[in-house]
């Protein structure tokens, strides 16, 4: 049975076979080998890392044993003492033997010993009284570990010596317990040079990073911060730097215990205080691993809820695309409004555009928006009308997490967040419900909106264009929208013109549209019978300058004549007959153009598009090549009307 004593003596036995091949002479009492003067001095320079980091558990060893006839002696690789600590009195008795700083305490060098036996053995090992080689040192007893680098590497020994008669096992895993924190300590200082390391080289990153930038180390003290997270947190960088990230981030643990679970941190609203407030900002954690997998610190990015915003809006479309430049029109009636709209566009004061469908609300609300200040900002246009009554709310003023059923985790930016900065269209005001009216209502008056569900005021600076085809004047009366509301809203009214009423400016359209539905189309622009353009000038457009151009783009498909005629000619001349015919499907299944008198442009292209695909037999290639649209188009208008394929 092997027990640890004849481990102890197999291996007493197998370094007293190395001394006598390597001719240790066992009445010697010196070691062979004690570096003298400025040898030492460079030794020991060459070894300060491995002493700077020892001493500390050195001296915790000493306080430990002091007074108790035991000093420590710490060795490099190959045995030679670079620091001994102890009693005066046994270090005297130490020197004696020349056990002093530079003396070399390999096997080769002293025979046995505690010191050079762990070197050879790679080991740790007590050697006491008769178990040293030479016999001078029988009146020791040693006990001494190898001090290992992380990458297992010897590079230096701990050694307890004192009398042989003092010899206890508690005595080796004593020196045991200080290697293996030594061990620690180099180990925990090369994360942190490698942590520090990876600063070094994010330096020259952060700051090319438009967010908030912190690396923290494991204990939470700030290693590095970029500018634009001082401007934004209203810091000083120099008075940040190895600062505790407590007060700026309380639950700073927690992010790293989700780290641990395996959980990210990603785009979580956080309040950070800024001047005695709390500001809201988003916040993304990254966990900083090193190779052994341990988690060593983490990155924070913070950016703004402003520029997450901007980017939404900027990636969404959320833009005004259309200037003064891109309205058509120079007719008295219509160009004093343009006028108008022009004046007040630098302005802050809320605007009420009137006016029937399809006349170009949202059009003049894009211009007003793009000639004023706030120009390189967000355009969001916001149809109240269709929106479902329990969503709009939440749309227009957005949610905290957990407001209800469904709601997306950390919540959701409202309408109204979104377009800070910038310009809110609401069009079809006047549909929005008499609840939601006293809530806009407080927006506009203070300032700030509150999320469905939330406490938290969150300042919004937004200009409100509203939009309207009813006659807000008879809804007062009717009790369906609040005249507080209206009185505010209207605070720059413009009613735009019917298109009937805009003199010339039917024809400046009318070639307009030719000219851009063609090239959208690739075609060429159609010619017109004299008959069909002057009822088309004649015709009062219900549908204003959006049925005009919808009309003129089904003309330029048809070559020059529409595949429905809105405009109700009486066709007396056979000819005329004969081309609506081949071109109106409805013609030669029994609709007349008096049927389609008092039908919807909806209502007639739906009619066209059935009867086109009943006599096409459901075959979509050829109905969408008939038409003059594409499959994905006709598919679309399909879903619309609820047409489904034969």
């Amino acid at each position: 049975m092997i027990t640890k004593d004849s481990i102890q003596r197999e291996i007493i036995k197998k370094s007293h076979q190395r001394c006598e091949e390597y001719g240790v002479n066992k009445e010697q009492i010196f070691p062979s080998r004690i570096l003298k003067g400025n040898e030492v001095s460079s030794h020991l320079a060459r070894n300060e890392y491995l002493l700077r980091v020892a001493a500390p558990f050195m001296e915790i060893i000493h306080e430990t044993v002091s007074d108790s006839g035991f000093f420590i002696l710490l060795t490099d690789n190959e045995g030679c003492i670079l620091r001994s600590v102890g009693d005066p009195g046994i270090i005297a008795e130490s020197e004696k033997l020349n056990m002093v700083v530079g003396a070399y305490m390999h096997e080769k060098n002293i025979g046995t010993n505690a010191m050079g036996t762990a070197i050879s053995e790679a080991k740790p090992i007590q050697v006491t009284a008769a178990e040293h080689f030479i016999s001078a040192y029988h009146r020791w007893t040693c006990s001494a570990a190898p001090i290992h680098n992380n990458d297992g590497e010897i590079i230096g020994t701990l050694n307890l010596t004192g009398e042989s008669h003092l010899v206890h096992p508690h005595t080796l895993g004593l020196v045991v317990a200080a290697v293996r924190a030594i061990e620690n300590q180099i180990k925990a200082e090369y994360a942190q040079e490698k942590l520090n390391e990876t600063f070094s080289y994010m330096k020259s990153i952060v700051e090319s990073v438009s967010a908030g930038i912190m690396a923290l180390d494991i204990n939470g003290n700030i290693k590095t911060i970029n500018n634009w997270a001082c401007s934004m947190l209203n810091l000083e960088k120099k008075n940040m730097l190895n600062k505790h990230i407590e007060k700026l981030l309380p639950h700073w643990k927690d992010i790293i215990e989700r780290f641990k679970r395996g959980k990210t941190y990603m785009d979580m609203e956080t309040n950070f205080p800024i001047n005695g407030s709390k500001e809201r900002y988003d916040l993304s954690a990254y966990p900083i691993i090193d190779k052994g997998d341990e988690i060593i610190g983490m990155v924070l990015v913070i950016k703004g809820m402003q520029k997450i915003f901007n980017l939404v809006n900027k990636y969404t479309g959320m833009r005004a695309h259309y200037t003064f430049n891109d309205i058509i029109g120079d007719s008295p009636e219509f160009s004093q409004v343009i006028e108008h709209a022009e004046k007040i566009s630098s302005s802050t004061s809320t605007v009420l555009l009137m006016g029937e469908s399809g006349t170009g609300k949202e059009l003049i609300a894009q211009s007003i928006h793009n000639a004023s200040p706030r120009k390189n900002s967000v355009f969001i246009a916001v149809n109240c009308g269709a929106l479902p009554k329990n969503l709009i709310e939440s749309e227009l003023f957005g949610y905290e997490e957990g407001a209800f059923t469904g709601s997306k985790k950390g919540g959701h930016a409202g309408k109204f967040e979104l377009a800070n900065g910038g310009t809110i269209f609401l069009d079809e005001i006047g549909e929005m419900p008499l609840d939601m009216q006293v809530n806009l209502l407080r927006v506009l008056q203070e300032g700030y909106v509150t999320r469905v569900g939330g406490t938290k005021n969150i300042p919004v600076n937004v200009r409100v264009i509203a939009a309207t085809k009813k006659n807000l004047v008879e809804e007062l009366q009717k009790g369906t929208f609040r005249e507080d509301l209206f009185y505010r809203l209207s605070v720059i009214p413009l009613f735009i013109p019917p298109l009937r009423k805009r003199g010339k400016d039917k024809l400046a359209l009318f070639n307009y549209f030719l000219k851009v539905k063609a090239q959208k189309l690739n075609k060429p622009i159609p010619s017109l019978s004299g008959e069909l353009f002057n009822r088309i000038m004649d015709y009062n457009w219900p549908g204003n300058v959006r049925e005009l151009e919808n009309y003129v783009e089904n003309i330029v498909n048809f070559n020059g004549i529409s595949s429905f005629n809105i405009v109700n000619p009486t066709g007396d001349n056979p000819k005329e007959k004969e081309d609506v015919a081949s071109h109106n499907p409805g013609v030669e299944n029994g609709f007349h153009n008096d049927d389609f008198a008092n039908m919807t442009l909806e209502e007639i292209e739906k009619l066209t598009i059935k009867d086109c695909i009943d006599r096409m037999e459901g075959n979509v290639t050829k109905v969408s090549r008939r038409l003059g649209i594409s499959r994905t188009t006709l598919y679309s208008k399909m879903k619309k009307y609820n047409l489904q394929e034969n």
